[in-house]
């Protein structure tokens, strides 16, 4: 058939046939375009290279994305990739931690091994800290002092982490005393104090001398924070006492409080005097006499008298002069002296006072509600301002609920105002044709209806064509052989055209014969019955 086929219908044919291989390999082509997913992403240069090259011998198709930070797999091989590589030892990623110690050499100086060391410590330490939800990347320094028996005072070590975080995130102090706490513990000797955390703006997140869970001085953060939440609650207070009788989204309510952080000790002595009625307590008593007796010379008046023996002194032990005895045989009166000291308890009181932080020193509340709203039968609304009666009742509400002192200064403003509602424009639904999900549904369809539409006009502008002229004779062709000779003047006469036969005329005899069948059965049986044996 492609030999009778004339030259033009054989490049058609040739032409169709190449045009809907093209157009099949576009189609499966593109039906593997969307088949890609992420296999890493973020990755080191390093890491990135020895990734591709590794694909690249496993014959696994891959390609870039976000600017080269993410390669990708055909998404029926992203798990099997991930395997292999995994037992490759990729990637390997920027952060080596204690695996540096399994490549030990032989000969390796003291030196060498404790910055190998300080090396593995440091990767943990990063992976560790990376594994925090806010924490993009970190870094970890650490200075660790060589220890010497022969130094008196040794060097304590010491620590700095650097910290990249997610965009739009932060970290609590809660958080930043947990990486100084882990820090701390995993290197000996490391005081928290001596860690020093940084974040990619180079601010200060650990403050100096600031260790884990423990209450240093310059708290300016939990500060502030503690008077958001006080003014939060007050705030609150107001509101949900204020939005049942005025409507919700009909006030604005603000509150600012004075909290006093300033620390007070106070220390009295008081010392109460023993007087009035009630016993005192003596702590302690001492007594002492002292006497001296006089000379026993003889004195008085010689004779029987004075040879009589002594009698008992009957002087007064004042001291006090008696009149002149009679010469006896007595001596003379002596000196004596008697002391007493009685000590007594003071009362003392010690006093000590501190301040608790954290105080109320002063609120000040503002609240501004709406007016009241109404709307008529007619679907129109108006607004008229309330009452100076209800106004009072409800700043009686917010100085109750927020507990108003007037001693300690306190003020209350409610004020009644308009609100300003802001128009809303109409959003008008978009057209049909500019639906998310038509846009998608077309943007994956284009590509396959177009390629048909070209496969049809393909089979219908070139196959066609090739194939109907390959069936249909041409009319009118001249028969084959000679009829021109070149160079000769004298032209031979053209073959006369092939003669269209008459369709045959059996239509009169087809007739006769159903008549005669009609006619006679038996008759025509016999004949039917006759060609069927061969009989003539």
């Amino acid at each position: 058939m492609l030999s009778s086929m004339p030259a033009r219908a054989r490049w058609m044919l040739a032409a169709g046939a190449a045009g809907l291989v093209a157009v099949a390999a576009a189609l499966a082509l593109w039906g593997n375009k969307g088949d890609y997913k992420v296999l890493y992403a973020n990755l080191a240069e390093k890491d990135g290279g020895a990734i591709i090259a590794q694909l690249s011998q496993m014959n696994i198709p891959y390609r870039h994305a976000d600017g080269g930070n993410a390669i990708l797999v055909p998404a029926s091989q992203v798990h099997d990739a991930r395997l292999k590589l995994a037992s490759a030892g990729l990637p390997k990623g920027g952060i080596v931690g204690f695996e540096l110690m399994d490549n030990a050499r032989f000969g390796q100086t003291q030196f060498q091994e404790r910055l190998t060391f300080q090396r593995g410590l440091e990767g943990e330490l990063t992976r560790s800290i990376g594994a925090l939800g806010s924490v993009q990347s970190a870094r970890v320094h650490l200075a660790l002092p060589n220890q010497n028996g022969f130094f008196r005072e040794q060097q304590k070590p010491s620590a700095s982490v650097l910290l990249t975080l997610h965009p739009g995130r932060v970290l609590d102090r809660s958080q930043i005393a947990g990486i100084v706490h882990l820090v701390s513990s995993s290197v000996p000797e490391l005081n928290p104090k001596a860690v020093s955390v940084l974040d990619q703006t180079g601010s200060l997140l650990s403050g100096p001398g600031e260790a884990a869970g423990s209450q240093a001085p310059g708290l300016d953060a939990q500060q502030l924070q503690y008077v958001a939440q006080v003014e939060a609650s007050y705030v609150r207070r107001v509101i949900e006492i204020l939005e049942p009788v005025v409507g919700r989204d009909n006030l604005r309510a603000t509150v600012a409080a004075d909290i006093d952080f300033s620390q007070t000790e106070a220390t009295s002595e008081v010392f109460k005097p023993n007087q009035g009625g009630e016993p005192a307590a003596v702590r302690s008593q001492q007594s002492s006499e002292a006497g001296q007796a006089g000379s026993a010379t003889p004195s008085g008046v010689p004779g029987a008298a004075s040879n009589q023996p002594p009698v008992a002194a009957t002087a007064p032990l004042t001291g006090a002069s008696s009149p002149l005895q009679t010469a006896t045989g007595g001596s003379t009166p002596g000196n004596a002296r008697r002391d007493s000291v009685t000590n007594y308890e003071v009362d003392k009181t010690v006093r000590v006072t501190r301040a608790s932080t954290g105080n109320v020193k002063r609120l000040a509340a503002a609240v501004v509600v709406n007016h009241r709203v109404t709307t008529a039968a007619n679907g129109k609304t108006s607004s008229t301002p309330l009452p100076a009666e209800e106004i009072e009742k409800l700043t009686a509400l917010v100085q109750e609920s927020i507990g108003y002192s007037k001693e300690r200064g306190d003020s209350v403003k409610l004020i009644n105002a308009p609100f300003r509602v802001p128009a809303v424009a109409k959003v008008e639904p978009l057209p049909l044709w500019q639906q998310d999900w038509l846009m998608d549904l077309v943007r994956s369809l284009g590509m396959p209806v177009a390629m048909s539409v070209v496969a049809v006009l393909i089979v219908l502008g070139l196959l066609r064509p090739a194939f109907k002229a390959a069936v249909t004779p041409v009319v009118g062709a001249a028969a084959p052989g000679l009829h021109v000779v070149a160079g000769d003047s004298q032209t031979m006469p053209a073959p006369n055209p092939p003669r269209v036969l008459e369709a045959p005329r059996n239509t009169e005899q087809l007739d006769g014969a159903r008549a005669i069948a009609r006619q006679n059965p038996a008759a025509a049986a016999h004949v039917v019955r006759s060609w069927v044996n061969g009989e003539a």
